[in-house]
């Protein structure tokens, strides 16, 4: 099937705003698409002044402008993705600017036959979005049609993994996202995410030119230089869209762009039939369906202060703390050897390691005789590693105890916390799971951080590490092998 994005801009004149989709979606039809994603939008420029004026902007569901892109997607058997503004009200009895009325941001697909099959209203609204719109609750759903099945989503809703993912766990193959950014994120970072999370196909289509109203734009770009830091853009840069449509496959590989802020389109042929969580599959064999949990619970834990006179610390969080990585390309006691060596000469707070860095080979763990001298070895590297580390200073890792492979981590004093894996993964598949993350308060010489830890495939997975974020943590230890290279990517 072929996909297309096109990026373009729009203003406050709702009738200009339809010839220009008109046109581009004209322009889109030479390459013979089977579905084309408009960006967010498309009828305005969302930046209001009263909920007057967003009525007035907005459209209605029976609207000229609808039938008119409905009768493009039957002139050329496509379906189209066309986000807008749409009055969820029958009519507005309110004169009072201040009182809202119940608009929503709508992504509307229309079918090769023109029949308007889809409405997604937008779930996450920005700050600003909220004073204005509305968003209905409901599930996340998909179309199926002859190349596969499909889901739309808009703007912030690709900011997190919850969207594409509800998506996607209902069967989608193919995510359609129209975007209304001035950020890189979305293209550089959230894109390709999702896709790989989820084993989908994205399309993204951005806006270009003014994403408010020009006067607006130019404004507030001589009235301040300040930076954004969220961002790291310039108010001039946050108020013009940056574009960068593009169309990713499921292994994060880019299959088109639109490298520049103009008006384009650009297409992609993909084929569905392998993408799609159905068909995800980890390196080592493991099924997404064999490592979906339910929600975890949480442990807090305050890791044993060591035991010191000289030194004192604070109950505040640090500025700054030095965090290293080391691996070793030897093992079993040359490795425990080579990574002692590493911390007496490293001042490090914390030393991260790979996931069992002592096993070359770990495929050896399905062996049980092999399995008992890895626990054995276990027990020496945190007896040898412990001897070498300095007050408030720790290492992190996984080891084999009691038959379970588990992150630790280590001070002066041997373990003072420890998180057993939480997902089954097969080349581990001899371990017991636990559904307890721990959330560990750390001491150190500057003050106390939080923090959480993951190990093997569990910090793979975008709802484990959600979970340890939302309770505050300051810092993420991640002991893991690569499977693959874009987990690192």
């Amino acid at each position: 099937m072929r996909v297309a994005v096109a990026q373009f801009a729009t203003s406050f004149d709702t009738a200009e705003n339809l010839t220009t989709c008109l046109r581009m979606i004209d322009e889109v039809a030479a390459c013979n698409p089977g579905i084309v994603v408009l960006p967010e939008f498309c009828n305005t420029q969302p930046c209001y002044s009263d909920h007057n004026q967003v009525w007035q902007q907005a459209l209605a569901i029976e609207s000229d402008f609808l039938h008119q892109i409905a009768q493009q997607a039957k002139k050329y058997a496509c379906y189209i993705v066309l986000n807008v503004t749409l009055r969820r009200d029958l009519n507005r009895d309110q004169q009072d600017a201040s009182v809202q009325s119940n608009i929503s941001i709508t992504s509307c697909l229309f079918s090769p036959s023109g029949e308007l099959v889809q409405q997604v209203d937008k779930q996450k609204l920005t700050e600003q979005e909220r004073q204005f719109f509305i968003s209905e609750k409901q599930a996340a759903s998909v179309i199926s049609s002859d190349f596969g099945k499909f889901g739309l989503m808009s703007g912030a809703d690709s900011y997190t993994f919850q969207a594409s993912r509800a998506l996607a766990i209902n069967g989608a193959q193919l995510i359609c996202n129209s975007e209304h950014s001035f950020a890189l994120d979305t293209s550089t970072l959230h894109d390709i995410t999702h896709a790989v999370e989820n084993n989908v196909f994205i399309a993204s289509a951005n806006k270009v030119g003014a994403l408010r109203p020009k006067k607006s734009a130019d404004a507030l770009a001589e009235t301040t230089e300040t930076l954004l830091s969220i961002s790291n853009t310039s108010v001039t840069e946050q108020a013009y869209g940056v574009g960068q449509s593009q169309i990713i496959a499921p292994d994060g590989k880019l299959l088109a762009k639109i490298e520049h802020n103009k008006a384009g389109y650009t297409f992609a042929d993909i084929e569905m039939l392998p993408a799609g969580l159905i068909n995800k599959a980890r390196p080592d064999g493991t099924e997404f369906k064999q490592q979906q949990r339910p929600e975890f619970k949480i442990e807090k834990i305050t890791a044993k202060q060591p035991t010191i006179t000289d030194h004192e610390y604070s109950d505040n969080v640090p500025e700054t703390i030095n965090v290293a990585i080391f691996a070793t390309y030897k093992s079993t006691q040359q490795a425990i050897e080579d990574v002692c060596h590493y911390i007496e000469n490293n001042l490090s707070d914390i030393i991260q390691l790979p996931e069992l860095f002592f096993i070359a080979d770990k495929t050896v763990t399905d062996n049980q005789d092999e399995l008992k001298h890895i626990e054995c070895l276990s027990h020496e590297l945190i007896q040898q590693i412990s001897a070498v580390l300095r007050p408030f200073q720790y290492v992190c890792t996984s080891v084999v105890l009691n038959g379970n492979h588990q992150a630790v981590l280590i001070n002066q004093q041997g373990i003072v916390a420890r998180q057993q894996q939480l997902h089954f993964c097969q080349r581990y598949q001899w371990t017991e799971l636990t559904d307890t993350i721990n959330i560990i308060s750390l001491p150190l010489e500057q003050g106390i951080i939080k923090l959480a830890m993951l190990t093997a495939d569990d910090a793979n997975i975008a709802e484990t590490v959600n979970i340890a974020a939302l309770h505050n943590i300051h810092l993420l230890l991640m002991p893991f092998d690569i499977q693959e290279p874009l987990e690192v990517n």
